[in-house]
């Protein structure tokens, strides 16, 4: 048996998504990292051990432009690519080689931390070191470093630092949460096991092991959807644990759900109910997904009306937006619904005070640990989120070893430093103004080939068209507004004389796409057939806002649809609720799927800045009250389109950082429980060049083909002093347009 140390700048404990975002966002801020998993693989509850879906803010789409970038949108682009069947065994190589990709990072599977050491009175502890045994090895190995990340989903590391924690849910009083119960108690969402199906073509019968359970005599059968179809992940209600202790009782825990799992497949098989003779199981889990345990206490706690209200945080470093998705205690065997849910109007904040511990100085918090409530922790719990605020805590643990700040110096007088450098890193962070004085580009005048100026989605001559009914929905189509709407034209088919309502509305805040108050409505007279109305509503928004123009239902009307995606933005809804009214809390029941990649026949009257050049050294760097991109004209008429800084003296430029537009609307998954028609985002460049202004002449200093990726990174071979540079597109992977989010421009000092 050996004994190893090893020192570096910051030790993350946990391999799940949030611990390899975490030593990735640490690795890249220039840290030395330990990456420690207790498992042989990384990924956490989505790895081929487990088999969850990464979920995230996208919430299966029902928010809109809401797909996670940074480290977490990386691996979705690269599983889309090189996964399209998403296999779980290749997720786990699709995870692990962005890990090893940081030279900075130093991995060790397989190894399980036992001891930590802290020091310290109860409200000021240090960590100084933890210990892990690391199997197969014969290993013990003691790492030390400054700062520590637990990303442990159970929260063993501070725990054992001494870290005030909750477990369990708080009473509703405590945080004014209407969500949560009367009194505070131990309940705790549960841990789940999954299993997969294949049909073998022949009969196969299925002799139940003894652990078995007889589910026909338990509630399941009749409370819970059996179905020969389902898998993985459509099992998400095979739950068990939350009224017992998910740790101390995770091997009583595991045999249960063993148990049901098998029984449910004995009452598949072997009831008669089914149509199963040529099915067999293909694999079962042997590790519970986790949901819960403990949750950290840090400066702040996230609460139900962060979410709900959507609280926009001065530290803010992440969001988030799926559902506050809560289970009943009782899981399986409750005799309520599996989960009950509640949204918001769109995306939420989370603050970095609540990714560091209270009372231990060096220790943040990434993943199912961080600092929420027993509800608020309902929507931060899923993986995407997970690895967002593991990205924020990774790259604040590298600040801090780098200039020598503790977490709170860096949340109370450093925040700028942390948000900036997660913007240029792209990561999930919404709202927050790019102001790097070090950006050349800020000071450059921005032109363009061409720019889209003119929402415009009409039938082109000879093509077909689709129709998309009014009959029991309302429809809304999310249009961009910069600096005004004049008017807005429709085209509709009525199939008798009727008279249709048409409303602008506007969404209530950057971070939503769905229709929240209202501010105009007008009625026309339709005759039978196709005919463009003109709805005279005007809005002014000189620096950018999304409104939604709402079609009442009506049964005798259609929207006429063209079959291909429209400008970047403009998004069709279709409603899933009661009509909406102005001022009541939106469910955000919208749905973008029947629409997604379709654009109702549309024009927006009134010159449009929303797509305009300057957008790429524009303060944001994703959709928020509108685009936030360069468009050029349509390839058709400007096939060869670039953009272009110029600078009034000749700038030395080193680096030229590159974010590119790739449909954050769209919902990726790892494990596909939808398939994705393409595995390269259509809306990303594909082929370009940069090219820069020495002397007078153009010259080429980056060239890239067959680009996949939203963020890329251009370290010149030499710097040059130029007085000019342009972005030259010479194929999307498919999109009528060209986009680019933005283009931030370093010299040899910053690069």
């Amino acid at each position: 048996m050996q004994r190893l140390s090893v020192d570096t700048d910051v030790t993350v404990v946990g391999g799940g998504l949030a611990g390899v975002a975490a030593a990735i966002g640490a690795a890249r801020t220039g840290a030395r990292v330990a990456l420690i998993n207790n498992r042989p693989v990384l990924g956490g509850n989505s790895s081929s051990e487990i088999r969850v879906w990464v979920c995230g803010a996208t919430a299966h789409g029902a928010q809109k432009y809401a797909r996670e970038t940074g480290v977490m949108g990386e691996l979705f682009l690269e599983n889309q690519y090189r996964n399209p069947e998403g296999n779980p065994y290749l997720w786990d190589q699709v995870v692990l080689d962005a890990v090893r990709a940081e030279p900075g990072i130093s991995l060790y599977l397989n190894t399980d931390v036992r001891e930590v050491e802290a020091d310290g009175p109860d409200d000021g502890r240090t960590v100084r070191a933890v210990t892990g045994w690391q199997m197969g090895s014969e290993r013990i190995i003691r790492f030390t470093s400054p700062v520590f990340v637990d990303a442990t989903g159970d929260g063993l590391v501070g725990e054992q630092a001494g870290a005030w924690y909750r477990t369990g849910r708080e009473a509703a009083h405590e945080f004014g949460e209407e969500w949560a119960p009367d009194q505070a108690d131990s309940d705790l969402l549960g841990n789940t096991m999954f299993f997969y199906t294949k049909d073998t073509g022949e009969p196969v019968r299925f002799v139940p092991p003894s652990i078995a359970k007889d589910i026909g005599s338990t509630s399941i059968v009749r409370n819970r959807p059996i179905s020969t179809t389902a898998n993985g992940c459509d099992y998400w209600w095979i739950e068990y644990g939350g009224q017992l202790d998910t740790v101390a009782d995770s091997e009583a825990i595991r045999d249960e759900l063993w148990a049901v799992i098998y029984g449910i497949w004995d009452h598949i098989k072997n009831s008669g109910e089914y149509d199963a003779d040529t099915l067999t199981l293909e694999w079962v889990g042997s590790v519970p997904g986790k949901r819960e345990y403990r949750r950290f206490v840090g400066d702040h706690v996230l609460t139900q009306q962060d979410i709900i209200e959507q609280t926009r945080f001065r530290d803010a470093v992440g969001f988030g937006g799926w559902s506050i998705d809560l289970h009943p205690a009782g899981g399986m065997y409750a005799e309520s619904d599996g989960s009950k849910h509640l949204f918001s109007a769109g995306l939420y904040h989370i603050p970095f005070r609540s990714l560091y511990s209270r009372n231990v100085g060096n220790l943040l918090l990434a993943g199912r640990d961080i600092s929420a409530s027993h509800v608020a922790f309902g929507t931060t719990r899923v993986m995407a989120t997970c690895a967002v605020t593991g990205e924020a805590a990774g790259v604040a643990a590298g600040l801090c070893v780098r200039d020598g700040l503790s977490p709170r110096q860096l949340a109370n007088d450093h925040i700028d430093l942390l948000q900036q450098t997660l913007l240029r890193h792209d990561a999930s962070l919404l709202g927050v103004a790019w102001q790097d004085p070090a950006d050349l580009a800020a000071s450059a005048h921005v032109s363009a080939s061409s720019e889209l100026r003119t929402l415009r989605v009409a039938p082109r001559p000879g093509e077909r068209t689709g129709r998309q009914s009014l009959d029991g929905h309302d429809v809304g189509i999310v249009l961009p507004v910069e600096p005004a709407l004049e008017a807005v034209e429709l085209l509709l088919d009525a199939s008798e004389a009727t008279s249709v309502e048409l409303e602008l509305w506007s969404t209530g805040g950057g971070e939503n796409h769905i229709p929240v108050d209202q501010l105009g409505t007008t009625r026309f007279e339709l005759v039978p057939g196709e005919q463009w109305v003109r709805a005279p509503f005007s809005h002014k928004a000189p620096g950018g806002r999304n409104v939604v123009l709402v079609v009442r239902r009506n049964p005798s009307v259609a929207l006429v649809v063209v079959d291909r995606p429209g400008p970047y933005g403009v998004l069709g809804l279709v409603s899933r609720t009661p009509r909406t009214r102005s001022g009541q809390p939106q469910s955000n029941a919208w749905s973008a799927e029947e629409l997604r990649r379709r654009c109702p026949a549309t024009v927006v009257h009134g010159d449009s800045d929303a797509f305009g050049a300057s957008q790429v050294t524009g303060p944001l760097q994703r959709p928020y009250d509108g685009p936030r991109m360069w468009s050029s004209e349509s390839l058709a008429v400007d096939p060869e389109p670039w953009i272009r800084l110029d600078w009034d003296r000749p700038r030395t430029v080193a680096r030229v950082d590159a974010i590119l537009n790739d449909d954050v609307d769209l919902d990726l998954v790892n494990l596909h429980h939808h398939r994705t028609p393409f595995p390269v985002v259509p809306e990303l460049v594909r082929d370009y060049d940069i090219e820069a202004l020495v002397d007078g002449a153009w010259r080429t200093v980056a060239s890239v083909r067959d680009n996949r990726e939203r963020r890329r990174s251009h370290l010149l071979d030499e710097p040059v002093a130029a007085t000019a540079l342009r972005l030259a597109v010479h194929a999307t992977n498919g999109s009528e347009w060209a986009t680019v989010v933005a283009l931030r421009v370093y010299g040899a000092e910053q690069s």
